[in-house]
């Protein structure tokens, strides 16, 4: 393959991520899915709706994820959440740390982004906030500290830290082969609970769920089959083009947020390249913004006091280390994670979930 070809390829891999940010953005949008939101729901009004949303993306993802390996579209154990090393100190202090900003901040990394297309100043500012903390985690001070501490905290696991190898390990280790099938079956069973669920009976919800789960599918196949590359022309190498971490990526949020403002202020470095991360932020804030305003939703929004700027900054600082250290957002860990089962994810996801209640009861204990 000539140089020329893999220009082309890339900005294929672009076009097509920009493309899935640009449909997810207009989807949340339009369907408000929001996984805080979903939490929130739960514990105010005890209404399961948007949890099941959620719950069907993750069953769909599930399903894609393994289908895809099992017919050899993708390489499992190429994926970013891929790993021998079970990561559960940073995974639960991540997540937990993620799970209390988006509370304080009003919304996850991808609601975020969702309501800086429809004009919220303030999420513009938690998205900058996002940026510059999230990059400090990955390569500045507070990535020194963790890697000094909650890295250090974490469980060899040689046949990997997957949820699917764990438990065929334990009851039929001589089946290790059919982790795929687990992924299927564990995604179908999701998927059935949410849609035979009386309360999910509308299309809108089926269009969050359904659609949200294709669209991380969607995004494997981009990363994981369109820019994979057994040999690069140059290096000779397998490589998976156009990714920050070099290897098979799906959707996520806080690592891409932090790399876009790392390519914005760096842009004159010719190393600094766009990524399938960087463009898909960049698609869902357009997603958003040209839904928004095709609704006449649009609207200019901003603080409305020195407290409301306080909690939404710190509520930024917390979702940028913490989605960094846990690897991932409600979306990168607590969808495209979940999809490899991933027991990083799992425990991420956990952890988010246990901030995110925690922060909602200090705020109804504040407001009592």
């Amino acid at each position: 393959m000539h140089t020329v070809d893999i220009y082309a390829l890339s900005q294929q891999i672009l076009f097509a991520s920009f493309a899935i940010g640009l449909l997810f953005g207009a989807l949340a949008q339009k369907t408000h899915f929001c996984t805080m939101g979903a939490i929130s729901d739960v514990i105010n009004m005890g209404d399961w709706t948007r949890a099941l949303q959620w719950m069907m993306a993750i069953g769909v993802s599930m399903m894609g994820f393994a289908m895809l390996s099992l017919l050899g579209y993708i390489k499992p154990e190429k994926a970013v959440y891929s790993s021998t090393q079970f990561l559960w100190l940073s995974s639960l202090v991540g997540g937990v740390l993620f799970g209390l900003g988006m509370v304080f901040a009003s919304g996850c990394g991808n609601k975020t982004l969702i309501r800086v297309g429809t004009g919220n100043l303030k999420s513009w500012v938690v998205m900058i906030v996002i940026g510059i903390s999230g990059f400090a985690t990955l390569k500045g001070i507070t990535a020194v500290m963790r890697v000094a501490t909650v890295d250090q905290v974490l469980i060899e696991m040689p046949q990997g830290a997957n949820l699917a190898t764990f438990f065929l390990s334990l009851f039929a280790p001589e089946h290790l082969q059919l982790t795929s099938y687990v992924g299927l079956s564990l995604g179908f069973i999701l998927f059935l609970y949410a849609a035979l669920n009386a309360s999910f009976f509308k299309f809108e919800n089926w269009m969050a769920g359904l659609g949200i789960g294709l669209l991380v599918i969607a995004a494997w196949c981009v990363s994981g089959n369109l820019g994979h590359l057994l040999e690069h022309p140059e290096t000779l190498e397998e490589v998976y083009l156009k990714t920050n971490s070099t290897r098979m990526e799906a959707l996520s949020f806080v690592a891409p947020i932090a790399y876009l403002f790392d390519w914005l202020e760096f842009y004159s470095d010719k190393s600094k390249t766009l990524s399938i991360g960087i463009v898909t932020v960049v698609g869902v804030i357009c997603g958003s913004f040209v839904t928004s305003k095709f609704e006449g939703s649009f609207r200019w929004e901003g603080f409305g006091s020195v407290e409301d700027l306080g909690n939404h900054l710190i509520g930024a600082v917390l979702m940028g280390v913490g989605g960094v250290t846990a690897m991932g957002c409600t979306i990168g860990q607590g969808v495209s994670g979940l999809s490899t089962l991933s027991l990083n994810a799992v425990v991420a996801t956990l952890g988010i979930v246990i901030g995110a209640v925690t922060a909602i009861q200090y705020q109804t204990w504040r407001l009592d």
